[in-house]
């Protein structure tokens, strides 16, 4: 009878009609509704006068494209140079160009904490030394394991860092012998992530013995970065993304942070050697354990494995960008590489550095440590904006108010490209700015953001400093580097790491002038 009168009154063909209208006036009363909020909130706030991009007033989508092109870095810089210190680059979200900001945003007193980007960077729900968001409980924890990265610490492990550049040298040898091309951001980060092993686990992971990938960890890194960096922009939905990877098995971070996890656990597991020698290295966990046993309030097995799966996973491409800018520039600018190598020469005769050299030796040489902080100034490893959340009360920036809840951050290209801090020449290699008027030099060290700045800055800068100060002497003195495309401008892709590619070289022999 139902089923009658259906038929009479409401026929198929209508019902369908009337369901496709009201479908339809739901979807786009939700786009109105979503519309005229985005609009409403472009012309309410405080900032509506702030410049950028048009549709990143209204959207996310302009950053996602730029970020997802790898093209952020330079886009940004130009950003500042057209519409000055501060720029909207999405709705509520702001690139801040100015040397008096470092401090209000990432100064421990500031209180800004780190934006929702980072929450793609680790498992969803479990913070990590990187992405939390807390400040005390990311203070306690960086406070249990801080000393060992004191610089003090790091040069007792020099002999795992010649190790390691004993067999890059041979592998250098022969490929001089071959006279072969090579990919040079390839294999510095193969060095590098030999290096970190040693230096947290007290063995190589194999990389510059096989010449390969090895277990696909550098594949599998770098898609990570590239999830990380895009799908933070858009980062509530990362907990379904990442679940779903889980569950298909695929070669994310999730596999990333469990194979690292494997090899960690069977590290800490071995027992300790027995005795103690004070001038033996101890790799990381080495010395942690012995922490532990000392005191296990101290430090727990959860900060151990912390700190091992932050120097694998974040170890070895920012050393690896940092030595391939240098070589890269000394390549570019040979007037540079001369004035560089004519230092090296002379300490040899004076018999003031080693072979290999020591850290301490490679400080007192003034023109190689300008080297490595121009590399570091004119490529910094990290390519999108340090972005931090203004705290409850708001907090004036570069002469405007920004309300609580404002996403504000640095970006290192940008500031590392300040006219006003660096001179007009920002584009060029010019490691003697770094030798200048003490007070011009103290004012650049103070916008060098390249590691970050406050109580987040990179728990690893002095791993990378450590390394570059004693292999680049190396390969300057021992090896010329003849790029194969020598005109080219440096081709790179961000995915938060600024990575290099498509630069391949020959390396040809020499030998130390008498």
């Amino acid at each position: 009878m139902i089923d009658d009168v259906k038929r009479t009154f409401l026929p198929t063909a209508a019902l369908t009609t009337i369901y496709s209208f009201l479908s339809l006036f739901c979807l786009i009363a939700t786009l109105t509704l979503v519309a005229s909020y985005k609009l409403y909130r472009a012309l309410a706030t405080p900032l509506r006068g702030v410049q950028g991009p048009w549709f990143a007033r209204f959207s996310r989508l302009w950053l996602l494209r730029e970020v997802y092109h790898g093209t952020f870095m330079r886009t940004n810089v130009k950003l500042h140079e057209k519409y000055g210190p501060i720029v909207r680059i999405a709705p509520n979200e702001y690139s801040i160009d100015d040397p008096v900001a470092v401090q209000t945003i990432y100064g421990s007193k500031g209180r800004f904490t780190k934006s929702t980007w980072y929450d793609a960077s680790g498992f969803p729900g479990q913070p990590n030394g990187f992405n939390d968001r807390n400040i005390e409980r990311h203070a306690a924890g960086r406070r249990k394991i801080s000393s060992a990265y004191s610089m003090t610490n790091l040069v007792q492990l020099e002999p795992f860092i010649n190790d390691c550049t004993v067999i890059l040298r041979a592998r250098l040898d022969e490929f001089a012998r071959n006279a072969a091309l090579i990919d040079i951001p390839r294999w510095t980060q193969y060095y590098a992530f030999d290096v970190i092993g040693e230096m947290t686990l007290g063995e190589r992971f194999g990389f510059l013995d096989s010449g390969k990938d090895v277990h696909g960890i550098i594949q599998t890194l770098e898609s990570t970065l590239f999830y990380a960096a895009r799908i933070g922009i858009y980062s509530f939905i990362h907990p379904i993304l990442f679940w779903l990877n889980m569950m298909l098995n695929m070669k994310g971070m999730g596999f990333l942070i469990n194979f690292i996890q494997d090899i960690v656990t069977t590290r800490m597991d071995k027992p300790l050697p027995d005795g103690k020698d004070e001038n033996a290295p101890a790799d990381f966990i080495t010395k942690f354990h012995r922490i532990r046993q000392e005191n296990p309030q101290k430090i727990g097995k959860d900060d151990i494995m912390a700190s091992a799966i932050a120097n694998i996973s974040a170890g070895s491409d920012t050393t690896s960008i940092s030595l391939t800018s240098v070589i890269f520039h000394l390549c570019k600018f040979p007037d540079v590489l001369t004035r560089l190598r004519n230092e090296l020469e002379d300490a040899v005769r004076k018999g003031i550095i080693s072979d290999p050299i020591m850290f301490k030796q490679a400080q007192k040489l003034p023109y190689l440590q300008a080297v490595i902080k121009e590399a570091l100034r004119i490529h910094p490893a990290t390519g999108l904006i340090l972005g931090r959340v203004v705290p409850e009360g708001g907090a004036t920036i570069a002469g405007r108010f920004f309300p609580e809840g404002t996403t504000v951050g640095i970006n290192a290209w940008v500031a590392g490209r300040n006219k006003s801090v660096y001179g007009n020449d920002v584009e060029a290699f010019r490691p003697e700015r770094w030798l200048e008027d003490a007070e011009a030099v103290k004012r650049r060290e103070a916008y060098f953001m390249t590691f970050g700045s406050g109580s987040r800055t990179c728990l690893g800068k002095n791993i990378s400093l450590l390394e570059m100060s004693k292999v680049i002497p190396t390969l300057v003195l021992d090896y010329d580097f003849e790029p194969e495309h020598p005109e080219r401008p440096c081709k790179t892709e961000n995915v938060w790491f600024v990575k290099q590619v498509d630069f391949r070289c020959r390396i040809r022999r020499r030998l130390v002038k008498e």
